[in-house]
């Protein structure tokens, strides 16, 4: 009486798809140097615990200088002012500028104290110990102001991240010499049978023997998804030494896949070594190549059994089992190296010469791509991790129109597409509801600048807090408020009460820029203040000392009075109460997330609309509280 296996009830692809996905392959999340890091996929959001750069510098060659000491200047009347020394870029400044003076200033350098702009070294002439000026400068220009590439509480990079060598510079620039990662699944590869030889070793051909193509295949194919993969001997049909081998693999490894002893032939008796030893799930799949193939668990471990021959078992590794190794290593499906899509944006180009565009890719409510350039400036390592890749400007092409179709070159294969992108506000909040979902990319550019992206249609939703001028039509998926005020020192040693203090007293006061919500807070504040007082605006704000000069990032006015730099700054409250501050409360903001109208129906965006939602994001949050003003899913669609 034959004792073979047969075949019947062959399941359906997607029942086997369906076992797989049901198997835990996942290993607990490591810490791994830096060196170490790329490839693999972040386990948690990193911020930036530091402003990059740390210090205002110069992105130019020239002379430092008080912008207003050059007003006026130009080719046929130039300003002259006193060279009264030098400064060169890993130096500390040593000489601060007064009146109808300049620095000779490197790139990169540090800023001397009481200089604003830069002028480029090629508008300039020396005249022995003096510096004629060509050319007028404003505060900042030439000027790379602290923070400005990545800034101190800012969300650098998600969980999720696939770190490329790009990424990897902007967390060297962070300071971090190790990251948290998802761990790599172990996989273990056993592949069966008399006839198999390693390849190096000799072959007798007249036994029927053969090299062993799937192990090395299949490694290949491991690692390629994101798994570590581990080869173990050659188990020969024996019961036995399969048991041996399978149970030693299981102990060791996430997974277990073989190939070969998985057809109902009656020597093949790997499928009695699982039903005896785990739980075998399935046997048999009905799809061609691959139909013998194997699903279970042994001991902690799952396993897959793959077909003998290799065409076969690789493409059951490829359809089945590779995308379950990716998805346990946190990695997204892969995809060619090139991707096609539509202007979002014209983009106009003078220079005359090739330009490699650097470029992001986002999807309209169609899942259309769409391109957009981006450009931070040479000098700013997120413009890169903000890219998916480059488009190739031809030097003879002068504009890029809208809706022009163009080919990205992309930075690696497996680049996709964000499921959301937005811009705007960055805020504590925000990052945890970013946390919450698929792939999304946000590229804080602060409230003000943030609508004017949406207004352009490139985005598909701005956060924007605080009053706002710009009108722009925009969909309200949801949003929260929060308490902004200012942040001293602990324990408020100077007795700081509130907006009146910084006018009224000599304090040193750290500012937001004017793209910035909570810059719009206070603002509107101080003018109410003004009224109340009789006064003009300009006549208060000139009167706080530091007013003018804002930072980039949330935290970085916070962090200056944590430094002891700064007396007051301004902030919120769950920024204080982060870093061990006295808070002193001004108001409370609103904070909304606005939709492009195209793409209120785009599956990211009602992914978020969703999580905005849920008051669990808020709730642990100090000064932090939902908004209860409807979305548009309370007000029906």
């Amino acid at each position: 009486m034959s004792d073979r296996k047969q075949f019947r009830d062959l399941v359906d692809p997607d029942v086997a798809h369906d076992a797989i996905d049901s198997l835990d392959l996942a290993p607990e999340p490591e810490a791994v140097p830096l060196s170490e890091a790329r490839g693999r996929v972040l386990a948690e959001r990193v911020d930036a615990d530091l402003d990059v750069p740390g210090f205002d510098r110069a992105t130019v060659d020239g002379y430092a200088v008080r912008g207003r000491d050059t007003f006026g200047a130009d080719e046929a009347d130039p300003v002259t002012l006193n060279l009264v020394g030098t400064v060169h870029a890993g130096e500390e400044p040593d000489v601060p500028i007064g009146e109808g003076e300049a620095v000779e200033i490197s790139t990169g350098a540090v800023m001397p104290d009481d200089a604003d702009a830069v002028v480029m070294v090629e508008r300039t002439e020396i005249d022995g110990e003096r510096v004629r000026v060509r050319t007028a400068v404003a505060p900042g220009d030439n000027v790379m102001v602290a923070g400005s590439d990545v800034a101190a509480g800012a969300r650098a990079l998600g969980p999720g991240t696939r770190l490329t060598a790009r990424d990897v510079g902007l967390l060297s620039a962070l300071g971090r010499d190790a990251v948290p990662v998802r761990g790599r699944p172990k996989i273990g590869i056993v592949s069966t049978g008399d006839e198999l030889v390693r390849p190096g070793e000799e072959l007798n051909s007249a036994r029927g023997e053969i090299y062993d193509v799937n192990s090395y295949t299949i490694a290949a194919g491991v690692e390629a998804a994101g798994g570590e993969a581990e080869l173990y001997p050659h188990a020969g049909d024996d019961y036995d030494e399969m048991e041996r081998l399978l149970l030693e693999a299981a102990d060791e490894c996430d997974l277990v896949l073989s190939s070969g002893s998985t057809s109902a032939s009656a020597v093949d008796v790997i499928y009695r070594v699982v039903e005896e030893r785990g739980e075998l799930l399935l046997h048999g799949v009905a799809v061609k190549p691959g139909k013998p193939m194997l699903i279970g668990e042994l001991g902690d471990s799952a396993y897959v059994g793959l077909p003998g021959y290799p065409v076969s078992a690789l493409t059951i590794f490829r359809t089945f089992v590779a995308p379950a190794i990716r998805e346990a290593a946190g990695l997204p499906e892969p995809q060619t190296a090139t991707a096609r899509g539509r202007m979002a944006v014209r983009e106009r180009y003078s220079e005359g010469r090739l330009r490699l565009m650097p470029a992001g890719l986002v999807t309209d409510a169609d899942g259309e791509t769409l391109v957009y350039p981006v450009d931070k400036g040479s000098g700013a390592t997120t413009s890169l991790v903000e890219a998916d890749g480059v488009v190739a400007v031809d030097p003879d092409t002068k504009y890029l129109d809208r809706g022009e179709e163009v080919e990205v070159q992309l930075f690696s294969p497996d680049v996709r597409a964000p499921t959301l992108l937005a811009v705007g506000e960055d805020d504590p909040a925000l990052s945890r509801v970013l946390d919450a979902l698929e792939r999304p990319r946000f590229l804080p550019l602060g409230s003000r600048e943030g609508l004017r992206r949406l207004s352009n249609s490139v985005p598909d939703v701005a956060v924007v807090a605080g009053p706002t001028e710009r009108d722009v039509e925009t969909v309200d998926l949801g949003g929260w408020e929060r308490e902004w005020g200012l942040v001293v020192s602990d324990g408020n040693p100077d007795a700081v009460d509130g907006l009146s203090d910084l006018i009224d007293r000599d304090l040193a006061f750290v500012n937001r820029g004017r793209d910035a919500g909570l810059r719009a807070s206070l603002d509107a504040a101080l003018s109410d203040l003004a009224d109340e007082r009789g006064a003009s605006l300009a006549d208060l704000t000139g009167s706080i000392r530091g007013f003018e000069a804002g930072t980039k990032g949330f935290e970085s006015p916070a962090r200056a009075v944590a430094r002891s730099e700064a007396d007051a700054g301004l902030g919120l409250r769950a920024t204080a109460k982060k870093l061990g501050l006295t808070f002193v409360p001004v108001g409370v903001e609103d904070v909304r997330v606005r939709a492009n109208p195209d793409r209120v129906e785009k599956p990211g965006v009602r992914e978020l609309e969703a999580t905005l939602a849920e008051t669990g994001v808020y709730e642990s949050l100090p000064g932090y509280e939902r908004a209860w003003r409807d979305s548009i899913s309370e007000r029906g669609r």
